[in-house]
């Protein structure tokens, strides 16, 4: 069976045919979303209102157990882009662009430039491969330096008063960029003003600009765009901040340190920033401050994506499009002790997934099965009548520089590259706070093994 096939079945009897889609092949909107947990309305969340995403997921399909492939930013996109593994680190596809510049064959095209080979407009705009833009240099937009060649016919990066792309990335509102020393720069704040006083309002107006263009034109389109918050820092307009302001917080789970060997970290990105001399591990009322802040960067984030959609609408391309939402990682409020991503537990490596489109069967339905982000690729392909490139096998299987995981819809299993293992029931009320591995020799062979089998070998 084809490896996308735990996705593809729960369309497979609605699947469109050329005719139904017309002559025309379907247009594709991809909509990613920076450090964005599944904490949804659509996923039956109630700390933050998400009417708009919510929306979405009722006219389409959400998936519920969707991994990543790493917990930070450009190897997960990566993953995305490419639909297969690929380096840990946040310079995966830079790597991987000066590996195809040296010998082109060594590398397969991506998956936009797929789309663009079949006749495709492609264009990104904001943060859709790991730098804003998709270039290298100092700031962020040296030309000569892409990180995915050949892929986009335009690829854009509106950055206002930030005046370049690092700033806009860890820009708070009316272009402060963050400096040197980050530490100056608050970890949150909420100014009053329209949505354009922070980055992703800009490079929404930028979105709605290119489908005014791309929907005038006769070819069919692959429009991604990528918003930026709720990335730290968590600034969004105030407006948002007073949705979340009255809610109260349900209780962080698990919020302890692990013991033993364990992928936990210090919480080094999130505490490089200004926290105001307050620790939320040990302050609650700060712990919930810092939560209602990333709500209400969810709340901004979700009013951008239903100006998207609302545009889209509007064009009239709506029915002849397919809606994929993204999330590149899932991110920590406090549990097991972490303020960030960079781990290989369930709150870094779970994240959204919606897909929505005309004569979906049954739409508002979930799918439970294990998915990972190196099925959308072969996914958007079959959905459009495209050939499908090869691609490697299952269940989900994700990574950082030091360790591996695979996520069975049972366990999870983490690999060290010192040799430890961590082994979770995750069916089990204590979840990823309880290492079974010595009790459970048998799986870990079973699953140490799946992790070979993919490319990733054992500690010797």
């Amino acid at each position: 069976m084809p490896r996308f096939l735990s996705l593809l079945v729960f369309f497979w009897f609605a699947m469109p045919s050329d005719l139904a889609w017309g002559v025309q092949k379907p247009n594709i909107l991809l909509i990613c979303v920076d450090d964005l947990r599944p904490e949804l309305g659509c996923y039956g969340a109630n700390s933050v209102k998400t009417p708009n995403i919510d929306l979405l997921a009722a006219r389409g399909r959400i998936f519920t157990h969707h991994y990543v492939q790493a917990p930070t930013c450009g190897a997960s996109r990566c993953a995305l882009l490419t639909g297969r593994y690929g380096p840990a680190g946040n310079e995966a596809l830079m790597q991987l662009a000066k590996r195809r510049l040296a010998k082109p064959e060594s590398v397969p095209p991506s998956l936009p430039e797929y789309f663009r080979s079949n006749g495709y407009t492609t264009v990104s705009v904001g943060k859709v491969s790991h730098y804003p833009g998709g270039r290298g240099g100092p700031d962020w937009d040296d030309d000569s330096i892409h990180e995915m060649p050949g892929a986009w016919t335009r690829h854009l990066m509106p950055t206002g008063p930030w005046k370049h792309p690092r700033g806009a990335m860890h820009g708070l509102a009316n272009g402060e960029v963050r400096s040197d020393k980050p530490n100056t720069m608050a970890v949150f704040q909420s100014v009053s003003g329209e949505d354009d006083i922070y980055p992703d309002g800009l490079i929404v107006n930028e979105t709605l600009n290119q489908l005014d263009e791309l929907t005038s034109d006769d070819a069919p389109f692959f429009l991604a765009i990528g918003l930026i918050r709720p990335h730290l820092p968590f600034g969004a307009p105030k407006t948002y901040y007073d949705l979340v302001q009255g809610l109260e917080l349900p209780s962080i789970p698990h919020p302890g340190k692990p013991s033993g060997k364990t992928t936990w970290h210090g919480s080094g990105e999130f505490r490089r920033y200004d926290l105001f001399g307050k620790d939320p591990n040990q302050d609650r009322d700060f712990a919930d401050e810092v939560r209602r802040h990333y709500s209400a960067c969810v709340a901004y984030a979700d009013a951008n994506v239903g100006r998207v959609l609302e545009k889209l609408n509007a064009t009239g391309k709506s029915k002849e499009t397919i809606i994929l939402l993204w999330g590149d990682h899932g991110w920590h409020l406090g549990e097991h002790a972490i303020w960030g991503k960079h781990s290989l537990f369930e709150e870094s490596l779970r994240s959204p997934l919606v897909i929505s489109y005309e004569g979906l069967q049954s739409p508002g339905g979930s799918c439970d099965a294990v998915v990972e982000t190196i099925d959308l690729f072969p996914t958007l392909c079959d959905l459009s009548g495209l050939d499908v490139p090869a691609t490697p096998g299952h269940p989900a299987i994700s990574y950082t520089p030091k360790a591996a995981s695979v996520r069975t819809d049972h366990y999870r299993l983490i690999q060290h590259k010192s040799g430890e293992i961590e082994l979770y029931d995750e069916t089990s009320p204590e979840a990823e706070t309880l290492n079974i591995a010595d009790a459970h020799p048998d799986v870990v062979d079973e699953l140490t093994d799946s992790l070979e089998a993919r490319g990733f070998a054992r500690p010797r």
